[in-house]
């Protein structure tokens, strides 16, 4: 499955993900792959994972965060005079 971090607290050790069907899913620290785990800051960073059904709760689990390869981030231009500033 996909979806979107939603937010993680790196020192409770849990947080949620905002699936593609606009559910929210529980995850801890333990959920993610090994060298995958969240940075501190990590809202709104695609990832993938399996959904898990543990005592009546789903919760995601083997997460990894996708590569941002194709984020770019926009350069900010003022323009005057046909010259960027």
């Amino acid at each position: 499955m996909e979806g979107t971090m939603i937010w993680f607290n790196v020192d409770k050790g849990h947080g949620y993900i905002r699936t593609e069907d606009d559910e929210r899913l529980y995850v801890s620290s333990s959920g993610f792959h090994a060298g995958h785990e969240p940075p501190a800051r990590c809202k709104g960073r695609a990832v993938t994972f399996e959904r898990e059904d543990e005592a009546g709760e789903a919760r995601a689990v083997d997460v990894s965060f996708v590569a941002d390869s194709e984020t770019r981030r926009a350069r900010m231009r003022n323009v005057r005079g046909g010259r960027s500033l």
